[in-house]
């Protein structure tokens, strides 16, 4: 995985702007957003009474990262009305494995340029 796999999830260049481009500063608050989403992720369907408090945090873990679309989907989710919000949590599992994969990308390539000094 390299930076050429990042697919557009996540807007890096928000991300490097607000920590001021500190390689571990990012790093440290991608970590942050990984945790946070295998904590949630497992309460994004509707059978876990949770699932809207899942949404928003994830909604406010993805904007803090540049994951806009996430970021949206999730706040979609989380207003949305209950008869609909299986379909809505699909789309925000989606777009939240979208951006971990971009983060999984962004994170190797922080680690390889580390390497190269």
């Amino acid at each position: 995985m390299a930076m050429r796999d990042i697919t557009g999830a996540v807007d890096f260049a928000y991300l490097e702007a607000y920590t001021m481009n500190d390689a571990v500063i990012i790093e440290e608050v991608l970590r942050l957003f990984q945790q946070q989403c295998e904590l949630w992720a497992p309460l994004l369907d509707t059978s876990h009474e949770g699932w809207r408090d899942a949404a928003h945090t994830l909604k406010g873990a993805a904007a803090g990262i540049g994951a806009q679309a996430l970021s949206a989907l999730a706040g979609e989710a989380e207003k949305g009305d209950a008869e609909g919000a299986a379909g809505r949590l699909e789309r925000v599992k989606t777009e939240m494995n979208a951006a971990l994969h971009d983060v999984a990308a962004y994170v190797h390539g922080l680690h390889l340029r580390s390497l190269k000094g």
